[in-house]
């Protein structure tokens, strides 16, 4: 199976690939699918439910994009890389404010093989996505970041307000662990699916979740830390800037177990 690319059901012309990149106005999600079936799949749906009515002022019908993501899948019954994108071939840069129609762009390929993470090192930037909330295709500044934080002989890039509160790292949202519990940064930053899913499964399995506010000096009332996505649940940190984690084994099983506890939603 080589990659598929469908706007609305039918097959991705050029042109409309133009004006996708063209205006670069729109939104997406990623997600995995497994026979089939995708972990999370109606949080997905919620997000390009709510992404479209903002940014275009109009409302997605999520059954139909599940019957064109059905669509593009077919018989497939090995893992998939999907990823969904929202924009409009109506949109008009001159009125940027007028509600237009959504068209769904469907890119569907082989999953890639699981990685296995080595401990990630961060290193942070005083830097706040536009529009956190929405999963927007304004990507550029995170990989910049990223960019300059492999550049400095780390690995990714840690986002902080000019007070140093921790919101999440360039394409992740991030965890805490200080023994007891688990700590998400409270800031503005995108809800990520992956973080929705492990906080559904901490709540089922009866662990302690928190949202706080985390400052950098406050590193050191944490044993661990972790970075987490639609692609990857788990992805343990080294360090942040100079402070070091330990590393604490059980706790990858642990939230393994918590997001493996979603079922898989049949597309």
């Amino acid at each position: 199976m080589g990659a598929i690319l469908t706007i609305n059901g039918v097959p991705a012309q050029a042109d409309d690939l133009r004006l996708l990149v063209a205006n670069n106005y729109g939104h997406f999600t990623a997600l995995r699918v497994e026979d089939g079936k995708a972990r999370g799949l109606s949080l997905h749906l919620d997000r390009l439910h709510g992404a479209t009515r903002e940014l275009f002022g109009s409302e997605l019908d999520r059954e139909r994009v599940r019957a064109w993501l059905r669509q593009a899948i077919g018989d497939e019954r090995r893992e998939l890389s999907v990823r969904i994108n929202v924009f409009s071939r109506r949109f008009d840069r001159a009125h940027p404010g007028a509600a237009v129609a959504p068209d769904v762009l469907i890119s569907v390929a082989p999953a890639p093989a699981p990685m296995h993470r080595a401990p990630l090192r961060l290193k942070s930037f005083v830097y706040g996505r536009e529009l956190p909330q929405v999963k927007h295709v304004g990507t550029f500044p995170l990989f910049h970041f990223r960019a300059l934080a492999q550049r400095a002989g780390f690995d990714d890039a840690l986002f902080v307000d000019a007070a140093g509160t921790i919101a999440e790292a360039s394409i992740w949202n991030i965890g805490l662990f200080d023994g007891a519990r688990i700590v998400w940064p409270q800031a503005p930053q995108l809800d990520g699916i992956g973080m929705q899913l492990l906080k559904l499964g901490l709540k089922r399995h009866n662990i302690a979740s928190v949202s706080r506010m985390v400052r950098l000096p406050q590193l050191d009332e944490f044993h661990a830390a972790f970075l987490t996505n639609s692609s990857m649940s788990y992805c343990p940190i080294a360090a942040i800037d100079g402070f070091r984690f330990t590393d604490v084994p059980s706790l990858a099983e642990l939230l393994r177990r918590c997001h493996e506890s979603n079922p898989l939603q049949p597309i």
